[in-house]
């Protein structure tokens, strides 16, 4: 049984949904196919719910702080209220209809069920076969990578999907995996009373970003009472019943905790949706596009699957510029400079661009500057949680800065300035003579341009 439409869209996360809709709205046949929830894993399992846990843990972090700045303050965590307000306000008990309702108003033909392609333009659901006019858009997102870890999975681990569902804390938790997720969970649940142990295989946590910056997030989570066990790997778990062990490098004895939280990073199944069918490595780790995301004829790729950046941001700005060219509209192509990215523990940790290490793999001159945010009026008034600093890279050749860090209260909104600096590429000597309210966290952004050396 086949049916014909213009454009089908595999998988409708933030991505997928944004080329739907958008495509539908000017006009097109649609066919948009998922195989869970509409909307993907950012509503439901990943950045909606896990800020709300987050912006309940900064309440209990801050209020704990006005012993110091304001009087004395009694405060009890209570985890059902974090958990009533994923499931009622943030996910709908996980249902969709919202979402779908949104996208079906719009026009999309929404189909359930696992889309693969089976040849150019052609991608079959169960027994449907959908033949795409124009073409197809592969948006299918990624899933919790699990490590090849002798035991794990024979366990009843946790992912991040887990996470989002919880009613009630465990007493002791184990994270295998010192990345964004693992480190913003890890806070959280230190923050409500939960024991917890991070175990990182590298040589620092947040290993893609600064070396400053994982140094920073790890001095966090010890002050919150969480276990930071870096340079060291898994090498067997095993799980009884009532908890789990934990076995790791060059120790004789394991780490017991009553719950296990796998987030080692996240991968793409490019077997699974039939890219070889269209001519693409099914074993490759993503799906290679050009600037205005095609991945081959009539085919075209955005979000995770591109393997550019696991994030709602990056997949929604590829989604405009697919939806561009399948409109055949004029407009800019990708450009990957200034991608921005957020790890929301206390304090927030934001990057832009290129990493110090990066820049100078790049063959780039470079030179650099960090200064603490207390350098900044607002940072010394904000007094404790005030740990941050700014951190700048600059192209000496060029005058421009190529990457930059601002990590410390509001962190990810200073970010934004530091990012229009490197997507425009503002000479730096502009930004030294800019004027910077005062006083303000983003202050601390002029010390740092006046230290590049």
């Amino acid at each position: 049984m086949g049916e014909q439409a213009d454009v089908v869209v595999v998988g409708l996360g933030p991505g997928g949904e944004h080329v739907a809709g958008a495509l539908a709205e000017a006009g097109l046949d649609v066919v948009g196919v998922e195989a869970e929830l509409v909307g993907g894993e950012c509503p439901y399992w990943a950045c909606v719910p896990s800020k709300i846990m987050i912006r309940a843990g900064n309440s209990l972090a801050e209020a704990r702080r006005a012993a110091i700045l304001a009087g004395t303050v009694e405060v009890s965590a209570d985890w059902g209220r974090v958990a009533d307000r994923i499931r009622e306000e943030a996910t709908d008990g996980w249902n969709d209809r919202a979402a779908a309702g949104r996208l079906t108003a719009k026009g999309v033909r929404l189909v359930r069920g696992r889309g693969r392609l089976t040849g150019p333009r052609r991608v079959a659901v169960g027994e449907t076969v959908y033949e795409a006019r124009r073409g197809v858009v592969l948006a299918t997102g990624s899933r919790p990578r699990i490590p090849a870890v002798d035991g794990l999975a024979a366990t009843p681990y946790w992912t991040n999907r887990d996470v989002m569902k919880v009613e009630q804390l465990p007493a002791s938790l184990l994270v295998l995996g010192g990345g964004p997720v693992g480190v913003e969970i890890a806070q959280v649940f230190a923050w409500f009373g939960c024991a917890v142990t991070v175990i990182e295989g590298g040589e620092r946590l947040l290993s893609r970003e600064e070396p400053e910056a994982g140094e920073l997030a790890a001095a966090a989570l010890r002050a919150d009472g969480v276990s930071v066990l870096t340079g060291v790997r898994a090498e067997r778990v095993e799980h009884d019943g009532a908890g789990f062990a934990v076995w790791v490098q060059g120790e004789q004895e394991p780490l017991r905790g009553q719950r296990l939280l796998v987030a080692a990073g996240r991968g793409v199944d490019l077997a699974g949706i039939g890219v070889a069918a269209v001519g693409l490595d099914p074993a490759a780790r993503s799906v290679p596009t050009d600037a205005r995301m095609r991945a081959g004829d009539g085919l075209w790729a955005v979000g995770d699957i591109t393997g550019v950046g696991a994030f709602t941001h990056m997949a929604t700005y590829q989604a405009q510029i697919a939806v561009g060219d399948i409109l055949g509209r004029p407009g800019p192509t990708a450009d990957y400079r200034a991608l921005p990215r957020v790890t929301f523990t206390d304090p927030e940790i934001a990057a832009v661009g290129l990493t110090e290490q990066q820049a100078r793999e790049q063959g780039l001159r470079v030179r650099t500057s960090l200064v603490p945010i207390d350098s900044s009026t607002r940072g010394f008034i904000h007094g404790p949680g005030n740990d941050g600093f700014v951190k700048l890279v600059a192209d000496v050749d060029r005058g421009v800065l190529v990457g930059a860090t601002s990590a410390g209260p509001a962190g990810g909104e200073v970010l934004y300035g530091l990012a229009v600096a490197v997507h425009a590429q503002v000479p730096v000597t502009s930004l030294q003579h800019m004027i910077y309210a005062y006083p303000t966290f983003h202050r601390a952004v002029l010390p740092a341009l006046e230290a590049l050396h």
